[in-house]
């Protein structure tokens, strides 16, 4: 069965790197089976309601601005898949989760930063999701969880975000050290993680260390596809940490692999 991810994108910047977490994310691509196509979660893809992407293929949207002109330039022209996309929509229906299609929207860095370095030749089909912020944890958690029989199938399903993602927070200078105060809820997270501990995980935002700094409440899109990935798991709770670290003194780099 294949298993579900979240995998942390960090800064735009990313995309033209190459440091210890590119390489991971690079390696974690060909160790993976091939997938028969990846479904995934975007933080850049806010919405009300939950949207499935029926694209015949993604332009590269270029959701940032001040970077270095030859992140402009980067194209990761992935197809879609309309029977997954349509398997998606009656697995929604299903579990009484409604839902809209996306027919024109290409797929914004939160997507193709994390698929350019884990499938670099686009050759995978790609159905892209929105996240709502807004919903309760549980609610999130329970999308992911109405698509896991995906992973019988050899789909692979991904929630794109960070643990800690605060813009107010970072750092000018990146001289490697990681602020506590990131490290004290990142700790937390994982204790809670692998032990699958979901009461104390939806309410994060009160027990959690320094959650009001990690998961600012003006921020949270970024945190919430690790529920989507993590319900995705359900049949199968184990969750395992393969690589974290941290850019700009809290801007965190993980990705955690669940079932």
């Amino acid at each position: 069965m294949m298993p579900s991810f979240f995998i942390a994108h960090g800064a735009p910047l990313l995309a033209i790197e190459n440091n210890n977490y590119t390489k991971f994310l690079n390696q974690l691509g060909q160790d993976l089976p091939r997938p028969k196509a990846v479904v995934l979660f975007s933080a850049h893809w806010v919405s009300e309601t939950q949207m499935v992407s029926r694209v015949d293929q993604y332009s590269t949207i270029y959701d940032f601005g001040g970077f270095d002109p030859s992140l402009y330039t980067i194209q990761y022209p992935a197809g879609g898949n309309h029977d997954i996309a349509q398997e998606i929509e009656e697995l929604l229906t299903k579990n009484g989760i409604s839902f809209q299609n996306e027919t024109t929207r290409g797929l914004d860095h939160g997507a193709w930063v994390i698929l350019r370095m884990l499938y670099p030749n686009a050759d995978i089909p790609v159905i892209a999701m929105s996240v709502n912020p807004m919903l309760a944890p549980e609610e999130q958690y329970k999308i992911g969880k109405a698509l896991s029989v995906l992973r019988t199938k050899d789909i692979l399903i991904i929630g794109s975000g960070g643990t800690v993602h605060n813009l107010r927070a970072l750092k000018p200078t990146d001289n490697g050290e990681a602020d506590s105060w990131a490290v004290e809820f990142d700790d937390w997270l994982s204790q809670s993680l692998q032990n699958w501990d979901l009461p104390s995980l939806f309410k994060y935002a009160s027990l959690a260390p320094n959650a009001q700094l990690a998961v600012p409440p003006y921020g949270n899109e970024h945190f919430v596809p690790i529920f989507y990935a993590m319900g995705a798991a359900d049949n199968d709770r184990k969750a395992t940490l393969l690589h974290r670290s941290f850019r700009y003194g809290n801007l965190s780099h993980s990705v955690w692999q669940f079932g």
